[in-house]
Parts: structure tokens; C-alpha cells; sequence
């Protein structure tokens, strides 16, 4: 496996300036924010003939591009449509889903003509807070929200799939798909989409309470991308208000909070095991969101933890039966 970084907590810095620090560290592989705001990388460009030069400004640092990452605009393609994505595009229901199906497609155009194979993402959901079964017809609702997935993702799917591209959308809370269940719910709905693959973060698991292990067996080679992110569940702080929490990330023992690798819950030995064990051997891109470290202690540190984890080379391996 080699170890990569999300860039999107350098979007103050020049890309070159980025990509020389990361690589100094240790960093093999970058995953490129791409939507609007985000100053790496003008997705329209690339498409129109500035992929060549993006691709050697890249290779000059001894990087390979792991996967466009298009989180936000991914999310307006189901919603919410409300007041509070207007931080993100302001615009009726209608403009802000058209907008986002067109960002999606440039965002797949893009990653074709700089020969990276995965774009992560959020699949969206039409309101927050759905998945609640209070009262019973929100089950209702959910229903019809899988169809309007399908409506809606299928065509950017299949503009995927003829362009070589996998959409790796992420398990995440508030999102269609936020747990295994959900997870492997998409996937049906989608036919069993041959461009329809998963970001694998097992903070956002551990969250929930879930195995994260657990997710990796029965997702198997769906998992086309993963975070390297690591949170901790303050146990004295979750026995009093659980983990539904919405206090601000830096608040202090805050019951559960990201952390930089090695310092949360998540068990990564275990972990990356399992990524072995079903043919996973590529790039885990590490978030830096721990409020307790700065930047930079928390990007030295990450890669620090995971190089020895990851100096391993894996055997044939065949399930028994």
C-alpha cells in the first residue's frame, strides 16, 4: 500500500509548495479537491487541454494522484436544496441539482484526461435528519429517496463507466448511505453498477458504533478508495450525552472527536488487514481533522504510524471455499 494525504487543509498554500512538503514527509499519493473554491486544480481547464502540464507539475514531486475528490458538489446532487448548502451554491432546488449533475460529469471528464481512476463523494440526501423512523411514514420517504437516487446517479454512473471512472461514495452520517446496511442498499439499487465503488473511513463508522472491520469483509472489493482518519469515543463524555452529538469539533472532550492516526479508536493493524485479505492494496489517504494537533504535527505524525504498518507485502490469499 502506499501512504496519501487529502490536500484540501493546504487550499491556502500554492500546489507546488503543497506537493514539495508532502513529499518530503513521506507522502506517495495526493487525493485533489476539485470543487468550486478550491484553488489546486480548475477542473474546466483540465478538460480543456491543461491535464498534460497538471500531470507533470505532480509527477515532478514523485506523487501519483489517488483520486479527484469531489465531496460538496457530489452532496447537491440528491440535496439537501435548503438554506443550508447556500454556503456551498445559492440557488433554487432545480439549479443547485443541475449544477451539481454538470460539476460531476467535468469532475469524471477531468479525472479521465489525468488518467485517475477514482472520484470520491458524497451521494447527498434530500433532507437531513431521514433516516429517523419517527414517525413511520419517514420509512416512506426513505423508499422514495432510493428511487430518486436511481433517477438521478444512474446517467452520471454510466457517464462514468465510459470514461473509465469509479464513483467511490463515502459512508458517512447524513448521507443516503451512512452505514453497511445503507451501504449495501445503494448498491443494489444501482444494479450492481460496474463504476460504483465506496471511500472507505472507518472514523465514520467507529462513530456509529460500528465495526469497521466488520464493513471492510462484507464490502470486499466495492472499497475502491480509503481515508485514513482516525477518531476517539471519550467514553466519560459519551455515557452522559451519547454520541448524536453537535457541539463544534474543537470542543474540549467532546465524546467523540477526529484524531490523528494513532491516537483514536480505530484499530488499524486490524484494519489494514482486512483491506489485504480482500485484494485492497493501494493508496490510504490520510485526513488531518484533529483539533488537539496543528497541521503540521498531525501530517508528520500520520505518516510516522502508518509507514511500518504499511511495509508489508501480502501473500496469495484464497477463502477456503
Amino acid at each position: 500500500m502506499k501512504i496519501g494525504i487529502s490536500i484540501a487543509l493546504y487550499n491556502d498554500k500554492p500546489l507546488e509548495d503543497t506537493l514539495k512538503y508532502v513529499s518530503s514527509l513521506g507522502y506517495e499519493a495526493i487525493e485533489i479537491p476539485c470543487w468550486k473554491g478550491i484553488q489546486f486544480i480548475d477542473i474546466d481547464r483540465i478538460v480543456n487541454g491543461g491535464a498534460p502540464l497538471y500531470k507533470e507539475i505532480v509527477g515532478k514531486y514523485g506523487l501519483k494522484i489517488s483520486a479527484l475528490s469531489n465531496h460538496l458538489e457530489g452532496q447537491y446532487v440528491l440535496g439537501p436544496h435548503d438554506l443550508s448548502t447556500d454556503i456551498w451554491f445559492k440557488g433554487s432546488l432545480e439549479e443547485k441539482s443541475n449544477f451539481a449533475v454538470k460539476r460531476m460529469k467535468t469532475t469524471i471528464e477531468a479525472a479521465s484526461a489525468l488518467d485517475v481512476p477514482i472520484i470520491t463523494t458524497f451521494c447527498g440526501i434530500p433532507e437531513w435528519g431521514r433516516w429517523y423512523t419517527y414517525p413511520q411514514h419517514n420509512i416512506k420517504i426513505w423508499e422514495n429517496y432510493l428511487e430518486l437516487f436511481k433517477q438521478k446517479w444512474l446517467p452520471i454512473l454510466d457517464y462514468a463507466k465510459d470514461h473509465g471512472v469509479k464513483m467511490a461514495f463515502e459512508t458517512h452520517p447524513q448521507e443516503l448511505n451512512y452505514n453497511l446496511d445503507t451501504a449495501k442498499v445503494l448498491l443494489k439499487v444501482s444494479d450492481n453498477h460496474s463504476s460504483f465503488g465506496f471511500n472507505y473511513d472507518p472514523s465514520h463508522l467507529l462513530w456509529q458504533q460500528m465495526d469497521p472491520v466488520q464493513f471492510i469483509y462484507e464490502i470486499n472489493k466495492r472499497i475502491v478508495h480509503v481515508h485514513a482518519k482516525d477518531v476517539e469515543l471519550v467514553k466519560h463524555s459519551v455515557s452522559r450525552t451519547g454520541v448524536l452529538i453537535n457541539t463544534p469539533q474543537d470542543e474540549i472532550a467532546r465524546a467523540v472527536k477526529f484524531r490523528t492516526i494513532g491516537w483514536g479508536d480505530v484499530p488499524w493493524k486490524k484494519v489494514i488487514t482486512a483491506l489485504l485479505e480482500v485484494g485492497y492494496n493501494d493508496v490510504l489517504s490520510v485526513e488531518h481533522e484533529d483539533p488537539c494537533f496543528s497541521r503540521a504535527s498531525g501530517v508528520e505524525q500520520a505518516v510516522a504510524f502508518l509507514k511500518p504498518l504499511l511495509n508489508v507485502e501480502p501473500p496469495e490469499l484464497k477463502p477456503w471455499w
